[in-house]
């Protein structure tokens, strides 16, 4: 049926197939002729893109073989012209080849020759002489080449022949040649059948029928100035527009010289359609579209024939060359776009195929594509007429998400036309961008006491990137806050980055933290960031005051003496508080609730002071008691109160030595051991002669006294150095043992007068924890604590003091004092107050409990503390020497309540008297 013919010249490819083949019908095998593989046919998007309209051939992907997918009619495809055929585009991608194939459609007899009327009428005049012509209607074959009309056949008469012409364009018409003269008498009219004959195989024909009528004689025909004319004219002239103007003239008169112009039967439909004839006057105008890109030629019959009987016709052509203007645009034909493309594709890449073809001729049909220049693509010709789109230079999606790329094809004609095209280039999103966050670190300030559960803040990161590149996730570092793990103190929501607060926090525990917030995407890989939130807490009132001197013991309000005679402004003693808070919350003040005689004391506001206002008159209560308000500076503000039973006395003891030069003193040792070897000697001493002048005192006061023989009461005070205690020889020799295994329980009694209501002698018993380092460091903490003694510590004016290089932690903070004789150390029998030479120059008196450091004093100390109760005998607690204020909150910081707390050790004298030792715990 057809012949595939192969060529392979410049990458490009033909078949020639048949028109009118069946679809699915066999073309040929395009993957073995391009010498592909056919297994990787589908991978590499293997497609055929057609130039025309419709997709007449398609590629099965399984086999590579090329096969006819629609009906070709090659008549309508490229109607007359004698080569038709079109082209396909062949792309193949990774990597990218194009081919170009060329489709030539043969042509088949499939259409017969056929006349445009049935029936042909001619008049003949009988005078016409032999040999005269007359043109016949050609007949019309769609078919080209062998197909095409071969010939014309004419039934047998006796007067007419055939003769066969053929045009410039290789198409053949017919003339009718009168052979022997006609005679009307004889016969008038004659029919014949006119037969048109194709080339084909099997040939086709078409036939029509003539009628000759005879006519009389008209002796003069028209006649043309020429019998052939030339002209030009340009496509695309207007509807109307004169082509030429044909002249003809006749030597005859009247009917016989008037002339009618018309086309003569030689002249095919498609010049019909597009000219038209004047019949009066000849012209040739136009009546169709004139297009170049159809018809470059078009060939025109004319007869002019005269009105007068028996008239005959005669024949000129007129040969219309068309002349091209530049009236098609370039057309531009995307065959193959790959959109959207990753942002790190690399520069080169293909974007797209283009093809751009323009219908005129010339220099009409040159085109020239081009870009704008500031986008990151270049324009590559691979052959005339096709171009490759490609990347320049690597893209960002976050800077410029997708490109509108205008493409302008332009030809060189004059004026030239172009194209534009808008190529929309979507750039693809890769993770190439981490979060950031939106400060480089945050801070949080909350308010401690918060309610658990609530934000506290919130953090936010944002990602350029798009779709789950752009989803971030938060989360926190793993970590770890007062050695807890950061997880027990917050949590963070991974989608909003909210904190929230697992737990309420104490200003007085935990001041501020830092945690470490991760912002991760969800890229592949994913990329992450890190931020600071440092979180401040702020302190609330929420501690009120505490009072750490004077305290008060079992229940009893502290007391102090005041001189009858101390004048105005005389410091009697000072309220010493503390509060757990900080900042504005912790600042104190001092008010004065009630007084005895309110005329008499006030308290410095913020120092708690309590000094003289006038000098004591003989009038004046011997007797007053001062209740202390100590409220912080808070809102609300807190409060605590104290009362003290202020006692008037006739004269006090001597003051005790300034503590201040302790560290210089030249009695001081920095040996442990050689102050436990005097200190065990002092107080064995001490003890012996206490029970030699017990038992004398008691001889002479007789029996008249209730006291315990054994225990007489002594009118002389007794003085305690060191760490000694009015006790039997047993306590002492327990006393003695305790020094031994460095926790030394020291007490100090001082027998009741004789006269008195028989109480038990006052034992005050204090304990004192050593460490095996306690020789450099060791800090005790000392402080009166028998029930007995508290009931009569109103009147007291403080305790003993220990000797030989211990020093008082009293007002002024922590201070180096020189040792003590034991003549220095006296008690009065009666109200417990000091003697003249008991405060000396090695010594500051003080009413509050004192706190007793051994050994070197430092700005910083470091001192093991025995707490008993817990896994560990001996904890350590650092003191910075900077006041009163700062060593007491030093005390303040063991634990949330910030107390001190009382661990009583209980034993019984020989009158099975309650001792308690409370000591710091």
């Amino acid at each position: 049926m057809f012949a595939c013919l192969l060529d392979a010249v410049s990458g490009q490819i033909r078949y020639s197939i048949p028109e009118e083949l069946e679809h699915g019908a066999f073309v040929g095998n395009i993957a073995e002729d391009l010498g592909l593989d056919l297994e990787r046919l589908s991978a590499r998007r293997f497609r055929i893109v057609s130039g025309a309209k419709r997709q007449y051939v398609e590629v099965n992907l399984e086999n590579g073989v090329l096969f006819v997918n629609e009906r070709i009619d090659r008549e309508e495809l490229c109607e007359q012209s004698l080569s038709c055929s079109f082209h396909l585009q062949v792309v193949i991608e990774n990597p990218l080849e194009l081919y170009r194939v060329e489709m030539e459609i043969l042509d088949v007899n499939d259409n017969p020759p056929s006349f445009p009327w049935t029936e042909f009428n001619l008049d003949i005049s009988e005078s016409a002489a032999p040999g005269s012509r007359f043109p016949l209607e050609s007949a019309q074959d769609l078919d080209v080449g062998s197909n095409s009309l071969r010939t014309y056949l004419l039934s047998v008469n006796e007067h007419f022949i055939l003769d066969i012409q053929t045009r410039s364009d290789g198409s053949k018409f017919a003339e009718l040649v009168l052979q022997s003269p006609l005679d009307r008498e004889q016969q008038s009219a004659h029919q014949m059948v006119l037969t048109a004959v194709d080339g084909g195989e099997p040939e086709r024909s078409g036939t029509a029928q003539i009628d000759i009528t005879v006519l009389d004689a008209n002796d003069n025909a028209p006649v043309f100035d020429q019998s052939f004319y030339r002209v030009r004219l340009a496509e695309n002239a207007p509807r109307g527009a004169v082509v030429i103007k044909l002249n003809a003239s006749d030597l005859d008169e009247g009917p016989n010289a008037d002339i009618t112009y018309s086309f003569s039967g030689h002249a095919p439909i498609r010049v019909r359609q597009l000219f038209s004839v004047d019949s009066r006057t000849g012209e040739i105008k136009v009546k169709g579209v004139i297009d170049y890109e159809k018809a470059r030629m078009h060939e025109i019959y004319v007869q002019a024939k005269d009105k007068g009987p028996s008239a005959v016709a005669v024949h000129c052509k007129v040969l219309v060359n068309v002349l091209d203007k530049n009236d098609n645009l370039p057309e531009v034909i995307l065959t193959s776009v790959s959109t959207p493309v990753q942002e790190d594709a690399p520069p080169g890449t293909v974007i797209a195929v283009i093809s751009v073809t323009d219908k005129d001729s010339g220099e009409n049909g040159n085109v020239d594509c081009e870009i704008p220049h500031h986008v990151p693509f270049q324009l590559h010709s691979s052959f005339k007429n096709y171009y490759t789109l490609v990347t320049s230079d690597f893209l960002d999606r976050e800077v410029v998400p997708d490109y509108n790329i205008t493409l302008t094809a332009r030809d060189v004609g004059s004026p030239p036309l172009f194209t534009r095209k808008t190529i929309l280039v979507q750039v693809s999103d890769v993770n190439d961008n981490a979060p950031s966050f939106k400060q480089p670190s945050y801070t949080v300030y909350l308010t401690e006491n918060n309610a658990p559960g609530a934000s506290i803040c919130a953090v936010t990161a944002l990602d350029p990137d798009s779709g789950q590149n752009a989803y971030v996730a938060y989360s926190i570092l793993e970590g770890d806050i007062q050695g807890m793990p950061v997880s027990t103190y917050v949590s963070i929501n991974s989608d909003n980055g909210n904190i929230y607060a697992l737990r309420s926090f104490d200003h007085e525990r935990l001041k501020n933290f830092q945690i470490t917030v991760q912002a991760q995407d969800a890229g592949f890989p994913p990329l992450s960031s890190n931020v600071s939130v440092n979180a401040f807490i702020l302190d609330q009132n929420d501690n009120a005051p505490v009072i750490v001197s004077p305290v008060g013991r079992n229940g009893t309000a502290p007391g102090e003496s005041v001189p009858r005679s101390a004048d105005a402004g005389h410091l009697v003693t000072k309220i010493r508080a503390v509060d757990a808070d900080a900042g504005q919350n912790s600042r104190l003040l001092y008010q004065l609730l009630q007084a005895t005689d309110p005329t008499l004391f006030s308290i410095a506001l913020y120092t708690g002071e309590i000094r003289t206002i006038r000098q004591l008159v003989e009038k004046d209560p011997t007797r007053h008691r001062l209740v202390i308000l100590v409220k912080d500076n808070g809102q609300p503000p807190l409060s605590a109160t104290v009362s003290i039973i202020l006692s008037v006395v006739d004269s006090l003891p001597a003051s005790k030595p300034d503590s201040g030069d302790l560290s210089h003193s030249p009695h001081r040792s920095s040996n442990l051991t050689l102050y436990l070897i005097v200190s065990l000697g002092a107080i064995s001493f001490t003890f012996l002669v206490a029970i030699i002048v017990l038992v004398a005192v008691r001889k002479l006061k007789g029996r008249a006294s209730n006291r315990e023989p054994d225990f007489p009461s002594i009118s002389a005070r007794c003085c305690c150095c060191c760490c000694c205690c009015c006790s039997p020889p047993a306590e002492a020799r327990a006393t003695t043992e305790v020094f031994k295994k460095s926790n030394l329980n020291v007490r100090m009694s001082a027998g009741a007068e004789a006269s008195g209501s028989g109480a038990l002698p006052q034992v005050y018993c204090y304990k004192m924890c050593l460490t095996p380092e306690s020789s450099k460091s060791d800090f005790m903490f000392l402080k009166p604590c028998s029930p007995v003694m508290s009931a009569q510590q109103n009147n007291a004016k403080s305790t003993d003091y220990l000797t030989s290089g211990w020093s008082a932690l009293g007002r002024n903070g922590l201070s180096n004092n020189r040792a003590a004789t034991p003549n220095e150390l006296k008690y009065s029998n009666k109200d417990m107050t000091w003697t003249k030479n008991q405060c000396n120059s090695a010594y500051k008196c003080s009413a509050a409990p004192q706190y007793w450091t051994w050994g070197n004093h430092k700005k910083d100390y470091q001192h093991n503390v025995y707490i008993p109760g817990t896994t560990s005998d001996y904890s350590t607690l650092k003191l910075e020497s900077r006041g009163d204020l700062d060593v007491y909150n030093t005390f303040s910081t063991f634990g949330k309540k910030k107390k001190f707390i009382s661990h009583y050790e209980q034993s019984f004298d020989r009158d099975d008297s309650l001792i308690s030792n409370p000591i710091f715990k």
